[in-house]
């Protein structure tokens, strides 16, 4: 019996939605790091013929744009895992208070999914005989191993791949020359965001192509902008 059930856990293990809460929080980090770090180097670069004022600016913004970045993670999934368990919470009173009436709602819910009147009614009781509070959880709630918020995780995969996105820019800024710094950051950064779209998208299993297309675009968007800001006011640091 245990070799059937070790072959459905090696086959889940190959389905990419496992990766997709550490996945999201490490993307969102990196391109925010490479964008947000490489933008602001290019629209100081874009205002100052030194090299200080832009170097300062750069690792400023990175060490900020990380603890922010992780700090951010943290407090939106923790509001998410905050619903999550208040729905368990009211989820445990009302299987108290009403058993009849959530086993029902759960025969729907099979039912409403395409097995018979009967059939669900029948699986209805069977999970809830073996555990009711999992069963409301995972159909009712929609809550999972997979999708259940995970704070910490996400926030330090969102932390870490910002501050490795967001040195990539910085290193431009401390070896290459002045001269035409903002065409070399600009480069660079359009350069390692395809990088990270194609490895997103291999990593998730999607259409490497739309990724990286998706993620030049805008990020040529965001750096043209900010080199324009950069212009514009002309400010000598």
């Amino acid at each position: 019996m245990t070799e059937p059930s070790e072959d459905l856990d090696d086959y889940l293990d190959h389905h990419y939605i496992h990766r997709s809460n550490w996945l999201r929080a490490a993307v969102l980090g990196a391109n925010d790091g490479i964008l947000s770090t490489a933008s602001l180097a290019i629209g100081v670069a874009a205002a100052s013929d030194l090299r200080e004022p832009i170097l300062i600016a750069t690792l400023a913004g990175l060490v900020v744009g990380a603890l922010s970045m992780a700090a951010g993670e943290y407090v939106s999934v923790s509001s998410q895992t905050d619903v999550e368990n208040a729905d368990i919470e009211r989820e445990k009173i009302e299987l108290k208070e009403m058993p009849e009436l959530e086993l029902q709602r759960l025969a729907d819910i099979y039912e409403q999914r395409g097995l018979s009147k009967a059939t669900a009614l029948i699986v209805a009781k069977e999970l809830t005989k073996k555990d009711a509070l999992a069963a409301h959880v995972r159909d009712e709630l929609g809550i999972n191993e997979i999708s259940q918020a995970k704070p910490i995780q996400a926030a330090m995969a969102s932390g870490a791949a910002f501050t490795i996105g967001g040195a990539l820019p910085f290193l431009v800024t401390l070896f290459f020359p002045l001269d035409h710094m903002e065409y070399a950051l600009y480069g660079s950064a359009l350069f390692f965001l395809i990088v990270l779209g194609a490895l997103a998208a291999k990593t998730g299993g999607s259409s490497i192509p739309k990724a990286i297309l998706r993620i030049t675009f805008w990020g040529t968007v965001a750096m043209g902008l900010t080199a324009l800001v950069g212009y514009m006011f002309n400010v000598s640091v």
